[in-house]
């Protein structure tokens, strides 16, 4: 049972998939981050581009 136990803590065979988990989760979060800053700015962008074009009413003679 000791030999297996020394075994067990020896053996990295999943060190490296722990890592790539921990980095694709860093990855997800910043593109979610990402996602919401661009998301918030370009509805502000289109709300006032509405509201020049809104303004420039070129129709009424």
């Amino acid at each position: 049972m000791t030999k297996f136990i020394n075994n067990f803590r020896k053996d990295e065979s999943g060190a490296v998939t722990v890592d790539w988990v921990v980095l694709t989760a860093a990855v997800v979060g910043l593109a979610i981050a990402a996602y919401s800053t661009i998301e918030t700015s370009s509805s502000t962008l289109i709300s006032a581009a509405a509201t020049a074009v809104t303004g420039e009413n070129d129709f009424s003679n």
